[in-house]
């Protein structure tokens, strides 16, 4: 018999649709990302009339327009389309950059203190916005520190979220923002 090969980045990207697939329908469409949005911004105490809640909203919104365009015009996607679509957007940087641009967006979302970094209390936040609730989900922090001052710099940051989209190895910091998969 033989045994299928896991893809890694297909492991992350069911990870990310269970996540982001928050009334559990097996599709994606905006109000699942506008319910993201408003999770982040209660998380972390943000009014909606906030510049850094304007930035979220719209790098949400030219992310959820990039999966479209590569999803064939459909208004939902379901894992299928959602695995190819993310793929797409994810390399093809010609009308936005995906990864770049909704990550700094985050970031300064989850900076609440404003210091360029985000602590273990920050982190903690986003977990409870995307609903991660697996025992080891707050390892990512640390392996995400890579300089090990306990805090993430926008840089750990953004080269873990370039680790989600790209990495095949499922260990890598990056590959944790959602808990250990595949195992």
């Amino acid at each position: 018999m033989a045994t299928a090969t896991l893809d890694p980045i297909a492991v992350k990207l069911d990870a990310m649709f269970s996540a982001t697939d928050s009334d559990h329908d097996g599709y994606v469409d905006w109000s699942d990302y506008q319910r993201l949005i408003d999770r982040y911004l209660s998380a972390y105490k943000i009014g909606k009339n906030d510049r850094r809640a304007h930035a979220l909203t719209a790098m949400y919104q030219m992310y959820w327009m990039e999966l479209l365009r590569h999803a064939d015009g459909t208004d939902r996607l379901d894992k299928e389309q959602y695995h190819h679509a993310n793929r797409a957007a994810s390399v093809d940087t010609s009308r936005f950059n995906m990864v770049e641009g909704l990550s700094h967006a985050i970031f300064d979302i989850m900076d609440v203190d404003g210091d360029n970094t985000i602590s273990k209390d920050e982190f903690q936040r986003y977990l409870k916005v995307w609903d991660i609730t697996a025992p080891d989900a707050m390892e990512a922090f640390h392996e995400m520190d890579l300089d090990g001052d306990g805090t993430i710099s926008r840089h750990e940051f953004l080269r873990a979220v370039r680790e989600f989209f790209y990495s095949p190895d499922l260990n890598s910091p990056g590959s944790l923002l959602f808990g250990h998969l595949g195992r």
